[in-house]
């Protein structure tokens, strides 16, 4: 070190340290204060510093008023830097080795600082005023140890703070590229700039803006995890949202201009105008409909587009690019006609049917209905896909309206226009189950004739509760054509029809008041079932499987069970067990009862000839 620097630290180190030292003792002492009132008059000649006498200060002779003790300290304030503080000072380069910068900063000592932390400064030279912070008060040396680096970042976060508090704009150097954007060198803070805020349009190679200084402003600070936002868009955009205001203000309805395509979506197109942008819908590029916007333009693609509309609030314009070509559906022939064949290609496909495009704009719909003669309808996804080139005819047509309806099946002769001939009644047919309802099936016989079975119609014998059960969609199935009505195009078929009707046979063998002895197939809620065959399973009641104890039939037991009744046309069949000895008892009673009429007639003639005989033998006794 210097020595005249070595030297001056020496002085000021003492005189501080004296000072401090005797101010502290006045201060405190009781007697230095009454001291200092009576010789009021003695310190108040002493007007100035210079005049102070440091000898007989520190003797105790002379005392030292209340005011030159704050001169005094202001002037040490203003000379000399207190050590003991976190704050920033400025300090003035005065020697610099290979290594090291020395720095005075108006302490007792200068301090010292490392090469390293200038590096972004190379050109650093004696007598260069720099910003420091105390690091460490003394070393082992006694040296003030300083860092520029620890001050240039309280600086830093001090200007980017006042920066985004006023809005101020601020230069950065571009260092490198990160995930999502940009690192970026603020006041010595690396500050993250997003990939969306460096312009106002998409940015496809970054790589351009690296090792660049630009300018930005600061928008967001986050002080917990000490992260720092910039942006240059918001820069770009301020300056363009006046552009847009002058330049909406000149815009007209109907107004033809030229801008490039800056970004594609899915759902349009927008167009940079010079200084502002508009969108073009997808519905407004083309005639013809589109699955997605590039195929019609490209990215920096130029093209002239219409204004359709615009919000000047807002600032939002909307272009149109198909209607600067005539619209196609006044460029048709005029010749065209309801009943004319035409060809063309299927653009979208609804559940109701299928949009065909017959030229470019111009579309028919073909509804369900009229893809088949089938009165049984399906999606039209069964009969067509989006792309097929197929042929249709014209059923409607409305300029105006710009509607026109199609249909396919007219191609093809209606197959109802001779069904008599075909499909008489009684008639036997195979079919296909297409589908099914609750109260029937419906069988296709031919593409366009379709007809149906109801459920009381299927089968003799088996009680189907839903048509699920008897058949499968798909299956082929033998019909009996039952009934035909031309005018509403049904068919009424069975399925029973093609075979006897075994309750015909059943009614001779189970006939009314019959007697069979079976077996009691199986006890239900209320009553009993016996199986006669796989047709015919009759019902016993309750109180009917009454025995002749008093007891009641079980499962298993096998009995004399009494028909009282069968309905062929329902399948029941009912029986009792407790009618059968009910029967007999009653034939007894009725035989009893005979007989003993029979018995009183006879004992009555018996006393008839009696009495006849007593009266001929009184007559004659009465000689009579």
């Amino acid at each position: 070190m210097p020595k005249k620097a070595e030297k001056k630290e020496t002085t000021e180190k003492i005189s501080e340290e004296t000072v401090v030292k005797d101010v502290a003792e006045k201060k405190s002492s009781k007697k230095a204060t009454k001291t200092k009132k009576e010789n009021k008059e003695k310190e108040t000649s002493a007007n100035s510093i210079s005049d102070f006498n440091w000898h007989n200060y520190e003797e105790g002779i002379d005392q030292v008023d209340e005011k030159q003790i704050k001169e005094f300290e202001k002037l040490v304030e203003e000379n000399f830097v207190e050590t003991l503080t976190n704050n920033v000072v400025e300090g003035t380069v005065v020697y610099m080795t290979d290594r090291e910068a020395i720095i005075d900063i108006n302490a007792k000592s200068e301090g010292v600082i490392s090469l390293n932390e200038f590096r972004y400064n190379p050109s650093l030279k004696v007598g260069d005023k720099v910003e420091v912070l105390i690091d460490i008060r003394e070393d082992a040396t006694g040296q003030l140890i300083l860092s520029h680096r620890k001050a240039r970042v309280i600086k830093a976060w001090d200007r980017v703070n006042d920066a985004h508090d006023s809005g101020e704009i601020v230069n950065g150097f571009v260092k490198c590229r990160t995930k999502g954007g940009m690192i970026v060198d603020v006041f010595g803070i690396e500050a993250f700039l997003p990939g969306s805020q460096i312009d106002v349009k998409p940015i496809r190679d970054y790589d351009q803006y690296v090792n660049k200084t630009m300018e930005f402003k600061v928008v967001k600070i986050n002080h917990e995890f000490k992260n720092v936002v910039v942006s240059h868009k918001a820069l770009i955009e301020a300056d363009i949202e006046l552009q847009k205001k002058e330049i909406i203000k000149q815009l007209e309805k109907g107004q033809i201009l030229e801008g490039v395509v800056k970004n594609i979506t899915s759902y349009g197109v927008f167009m940079d105008l010079g200084g502002v942008d508009g969108l073009i819908h997808i519905t407004d590029l083309s005639w013809s409909r589109i699955n997605h916007p590039n195929e019609i333009v490209e990215l920096d693609q130029q093209l002239k587009v219409v204004i359709l509309d615009f919000d000047e609030d807002k600032s939002r314009i909307q272009l149109g690019l198909k209607q600067l070509s005539k619209h196609p559906w006044e460029a048709l022939a005029d010749d065209i006609k309801v009943g004319e064949n035409v060809k063309g290609r299927v653009v979208v496909i609804a559940d109701y049917g299928a949009f065909v495009e017959i030229s470019e704009g111009v579309e028919g719909l073909v509804h369900v209905s009229e893809m088949s003669w089938s009165t049984h309808l399906r999606s039209a996804q069964d009969f067509f896909n989006v792309g097929d080139e197929i042929e249709a005819q014209i059923l409607n047509f409305d300029r105006e309206e710009r509607k026109m309806s199609l249909g396919v099946k007219q191609l093809t002769p209606d197959p109802w226009t001779d069904i008599t001939k075909k499909y008489p009644i009684q008639s036997k047919h195979t079919g296909i189950v297409r589908n099914f309802t609750n109260f029937g099936v419906f069988v296709e016989l031919e593409e366009g004739v379709d007809g149906l079975i109801y459920i009381s119609d299927l089968s003799w014998t088996k009680k189907i509760k839903h048509p699920r059960e008897f058949c499968k969609t798909g299956e082929k199935i033998n019909v009996l054509v039952l009934e035909l009505d031309v005018d509403n195009r049904k068919l009424s078929l069975g399925h029973k029809q093609l075979t006897e009707n075994p309750w015909d046979k059943y009614q001779n063998e189970y006939p009314l008041d019959s007697i069979h002895h079976s077996e009691v197939y199986e006890i239900v809620p209320k009553g009993a079932t016996v199986k006669f065959n796989e047709d015919v399973i009759a019902f016993i009641p309750s109180r009917h499987m009454v025995k002749q104890d008093g007891s009641k039939l079980q499962k298993g037991e096998a009995v004399d069970l009494k028909v009282i009744e069968f309905n062929k046309d329902s399948k029941r069949v009912v029986l009792s067990h407790t009618q059968t000895f009910k029967d007999i008892e009653e034939i007894n009673k009725k035989v009893m009862s005979k007989k003993l009429q029979q018995d009183k007639e006879a004992s009555k003639n018996t006393l008839g000839d009696a009495n006849e005989q007593l009266q001929e033998l009184k007559d004659k006794m009465d000689g009579k």
